[in-house]
């Protein structure tokens, strides 16, 4: 069975696969409340007046990463991707992810995911937990706990209320 094969069986029984590091990891399709932050969270993307990057935002897309594929429930990317890849998993690395925890999942979204990104290319990871409030902002040399609501501005020059 090859890959987007097992991918597609999986979205069919309301499962979402991603594999990480070789590692395969599932997680229930997002409910209301995740996917009502997610909305909330992508009218507040915006691009700042030093900002040379478009703040093309993708939501739930899989993405083929050197070292696995991830499904981030959005990624910013400073232009379109290619006309080639928007029928299929994206390989462009998002500039930032941000990635809202699901009950039950917290250690998917808060552990596993900010190093694998990090080690992936990604500039900014972003992990809003709706049930605390806590916004955790990781970038290769810092990581800041905050709570929400609260502007965050990435590297790529694009900014965000979470």
């Amino acid at each position: 069975m090859s890959l987007p094969t097992t991918l597609l069986q999986a979205s069919e029984l309301g499962i979402r696969l991603e594999i990480v590091n070789g590692l395969p990891i599932w997680e229930a399709q997002p409910v209301y409340r995740h996917q009502k932050h997610i909305e909330r969270i992508l009218r507040g993307i915006t691009e700042t007046a030093r900002s040379a990057c478009q703040c093309v935002h993708a939501v739930d897309v899989y993405i083929q990463f050197p070292n696995g594929l991830k499904r981030p429930d959005i990624s910013i990317f400073c232009q379109e991707p290619s006309e080639e890849e928007q029928d299929s998993a994206l390989t462009m690395i998002p500039e930032a992810v941000i990635e809202v925890v699901s009950k039950g999942y917290e250690a998917k979204d808060l552990e596993i995911g900010p190093p694998f990104y990090l080690s992936q290319g990604v500039k900014d990871v972003i992990v809003f937990d709706p049930l605390t409030l806590l916004v955790l902002h990781v970038r290769k040399e810092r990581t800041t706990r905050q709570i929400s609501p609260v502007v965050i501005e990435m590297e790529c020059g694009c900014q965000v209320l979470v």
